[in-house]
């Protein structure tokens, strides 16, 4: 009973449930970012560099037999994913500096001093009060 009470402990803690969120949104934002690359982006440059689909750029090492179909490298979609991978690490990249950035001015914040204990306060009172009799 005891691993699975330790378990059940580890998968509660915010840490594990946060990160599945952010494996989840991840997830999604990958699937946008691959469709904004290969249908927004790549179309135009395709038309730029002379109607070029770059899905359909490869380089045959072997053709396609009766037996077997050919064998190829797909460059293109290779392309296709550098650019998704700059873009989601870009992503990234801002969404790290402007998390820094915040915490940089929480630090910067000057913290204001701590109230004086209650029996200081009153000791200066005094303190004061003996001045202005003597």
């Amino acid at each position: 009973m005891g691993m699975i009470k330790e378990f059940q402990e580890f998968a509660v803690k915010g840490n594990v449930v946060d990160m599945a969120v952010g494996i989840i949104i991840g997830g999604a934002f990958g699937t946008i970012v691959k469709s904004l690359v290969s249908d927004i982006i790549m179309p135009p440059i395709g038309i730029l560099m002379g109607g070029i689909d770059f899905s359909e750029i490869v380089i045959t090492l072997q053709e396609a037999t009766a037996d077997a179909e050919a064998v190829t490298m797909n460059i293109g979609v290779f392309i296709n994913n550098v650019i998704s991978f700059l873009i989601v690490a870009w992503a990234v990249f801002m969404l790290v500096k402007a998390m820094n950035s915040l915490k940089k001015k929480q630090e910067e914040a000057p913290a204001e001093a701590p109230a004086p204990p209650k029996q200081e306060v009153l000791l200066e009172e005094i303190r004061d009060l003996l001045k202005t009799r003597g």
